[in-house]
């Protein structure tokens, strides 16, 4: 086996294990606040996937500069990492709306457990 090449791709080693553990987080656990978190971390891996690829190599930052001109190969693009601010931003917020509705559902039925709470609702 190649090692070297192994480890040199920790990045995508990394991402992998994020994403494997919040799909696990996800699908696995029954505390409704175990699955937010699980759902965070998957996100997390999908944002340093994209991040992971979005570099340009030997692009410079995205501002005019006479000294190069208006040569487009020159530059890196930086709409990967907008969309990834983007994505940062709509997590925050889906996690507070999702965080303000499991205290709603804690304060309703007493606990986060899915098992409970359906058991409850039947």
């Amino acid at each position: 086996m190649d090692f070297e090449r192994i480890f040199a791709s920790y990045n995508y080693w990394i991402i992998s294990v994020l994403m494997l553990v919040g799909v696990y987080g996800m699908m696995a656990k029954r505390n409704l606040l175990k699955k937010l978190m699980g759902m965070n971390i998957l996100q997390v891996g999908v944002i340093l996937f994209y991040l992971t690829f979005s570099p340009k190599k030997g692009g410079i930052l995205p501002v005019l500069e006479e000294s190069i001109g208006p040569e487009l190969d020159a530059y890196a693009n930086p709409l990967p990492q907008a969309l990834m601010l983007t994505a940062i931003v709509v997590g925050v917020a889906t996690t507070g709306v999702a965080l303000a509705l499991l205290i709603r559902i804690h304060r309703r039925h007493g606990t986060l457990e899915e098992d409970e709470i359906l058991e409850k609702l039947r």
